[in-house]
């Protein structure tokens, strides 16, 4: 490459990319020697996809803490929020967590028109949306003294809490997954349906289109034990209910929301799956990698951590598959630290190591949706933060709709002394509504504070890449509690209320290999790879995926 055109292309693109044989060279903060680097290969099979997850694979969550006032409730009706949100549509919303299991419907049977208002006559105020901003930061204080004592108030909604969720959901195009109250129970230890049974009444009176949880996390609450198998046979108890129904007969139900196996857990989901796994459309689970209140940077980086998905994923599929062959299973909730998150890092550049490496690994094990924990509720690992603007986990988020698809293909990263751990690659077809039938979509991670440089031949390096780089606002380690990130050197930040930043790619010239800076994370799209497998998405190996078919 001549001097004249290395400088032509570092004036235009802003001293971010350059571009010599075989390197994605970068801003003054990337090493663009290759000084002291890392050297990956990957190999892939390019013929035939592992899995097919659901369109919906990266799905969200809000919070049940939300509702513990009813007027929180109305932060729904945000114009940024509803803006963040439809951005990641298709998706599942998930409204449930340790609270919906305190939540009592109490309708207040007043008159209702007969038609809800549009999505944009339901705006907030912005002068209401600032006052409840507010007064939400401290009611957070209080939802987190009552998650250290482990102590809950019943709480009692009306009908504004589910139409305000069904307008959410139908303005964002996500589909409403409601998670009911468990712990009713009759003098027997059997759920008490009654008060589900009014809400169903109401939910389909008023036409809205949504499907079932009974439960979170249930070992034992308010001093209430229930065995895997009398859930199970609650969960048919709603079943039946739903059947009943014109509207729900048909609806999904997906439980039991299990936390993730240890102890009585996996006692529970053993009990359940004889008793309760037909009466499910999924088997949901929960997953989080360490104690927020007793982490630190040093674990959100440590690949050994990030590897007990694996184990912990198997451990759940191989059970299921034995008691239910063919079910399909959910990360029904998931973040990176339970106990609320941990400060300072679930909200920070830091979480995306975890978050980037569980969707990859879920879709190659085989997980049809992956829940996050949450779009908006109480905690530190939300995606949105109190002012309701993204976090970086939710600009990952984004970048993962836009440019992944549902196909997963098989690929490896091998460094000189074998797997490499430390750089981490997962492999997609790209989302068709991005790019043609045959590209193909790597994410990529760099868990070292050096470079690594990873060899692509396997994906076709004779195309050119798009590549899409983040990194933390700051350089180095303290850079990774920042709460801001860049895509490509830009930091991104929403543009108003109704707009979001233009995600853009740098094309790069073909290469043999790829630069991946220190602590950032990645998509390249190999928009000319012509992969088989992504040209003719029936190539299946083994099995048919979950997620050919949704109910």
């Amino acid at each position: 490459m001549s001097l004249l055109l290395l400088f032509l292309l570092r004036l235009s693109d802003g001293l971010l990319f350059t571009r010599d044989p075989g390197w994605v060279a970068s801003d003054p903060g990337w090493n663009s020697t290759g000084s002291g680097s890392q050297l990956v290969s990957v190999t892939a099979d390019l013929s035939s996809i592992l899995h097919r997850v659901d369109p919906r694979f990266l799905s969200v969550t809000i919070d049940s803490s939300l509702g513990t006032e009813e007027s929180f409730m109305y932060l729904l009706r945000s114009q940024k929020i509803r803006t963040l949100a439809k951005a990641l549509s298709p998706a599942f919303l998930r409204f449930g967590g340790t609270r919906q299991d305190f939540m009592v419907f109490t309708p207040e049977r007043k008159h209702l028109p007969s038609s809800a208002p549009s999505c944009d006559e339901e705006t907030l105020p912005s002068w209401l949306e600032d006052k409840l901003k507010v007064e939400w930061t401290k009611q957070q204080l209080v939802l987190m003294r009552e998650d250290a004592q482990r102590k809950y108030r019943s709480v009692k909604f009306t009908e504004s809490t589910v139409d305000l969720l069904n307008s959410f959901s139908n303005c964002s195009g996500m589909d409403l997954i409601f998670g009911l109250n468990a712990l009713l129970r009759t003098d027997d230890n059997s759920w008490n349906s009654s008060n589900a049974r009014s809400l169903l009444r109401y939910c389909e009176s008023r036409g809205y289109a949504m499907s079932w949880e009974l439960g979170n996390a249930f070992e034992k609450k308010a001093g209430i034990r229930v065995d895997g198998h009398q859930l199970g046979q609650d969960f048919h108890r709603l079943r039946d209910m739903m059947s009943e129904s014109k509207l729900y007969h048909g609806a999904g139900l997906y439980g039991p929301d299990v936390g993730q196996p240890r102890g009585h857990r996996i006692d529970l989901l053993e009990g359940f799956l004889p008793s309760g796994a037909d009466a499910v459309d999924a088997c949901t689970w929960h997953h989080y990698y360490v104690n927020g209140r007793d982490t630190s940077l040093e674990d959100f980086l440590d690949p050994e951590i990030l590897d007990t998905l694996k184990l912990k994923t198997k451990e759940v599929l191989q059970k299921v598959q034995m008691a239910s062959p063919g079910k399909g299973v959910w990360l029904g909730e998931t973040s990176s630290a339970y106990g609320g998150g941990a400060v300072g890092l679930s909200d920070a550049f830091a979480a995306g190591f975890m978050w980037l490496d569980k969707l990859g690994l879920a879709a190659t094990l085989g997980m049809d949706v992956v829940m996050r924990q949450v779009l908006i509720g109480s905690g530190s690992y939300h995606l949105v933060d109190n002012n309701l603007d993204p976090l970086p986990d939710y600009w990952l988020s984004l970048l993962y709709k836009r440019l992944v698809g549902p196909e997963v293909l098989k690929i490896e990263a091998v460094a000189a002394v074998g797997r490499s751990r430390r750089v981490r690659v997962y492999l997609h077809c790209s989302n068709t509504k991005s790019y043609s039938r045959g590209a193909l979509t790597m994410m990529s991670m760099n868990l070292s504070g050096k470079p690594a440089r990873i060899s692509t031949p396997a994906l076709g390096s004779s195309g050119t890449v798009e590549a899409f780089v983040l990194q933390a606002e700051r350089p180095g380690e303290e850079g990774l509690y920042s709460r801001s990130v860049k895509l490509n050197g830009d930091v991104l930040k929403m543009v108003d209320d109704r707009t979001l930043p233009d995600l853009k790619g740098r094309r790069l010239p073909a290469a043999d290999h790829l630069q991946l800076p220190a602590y950032s994370l990645a998509f390249f799209v190999f928009p000319d790879a012509r992969a088989a497998a992504c040209h003719d998405p029936g190539r299946l190996r083994g099995r048919r995926g979950h997620g050919d078919v949704f109910r």
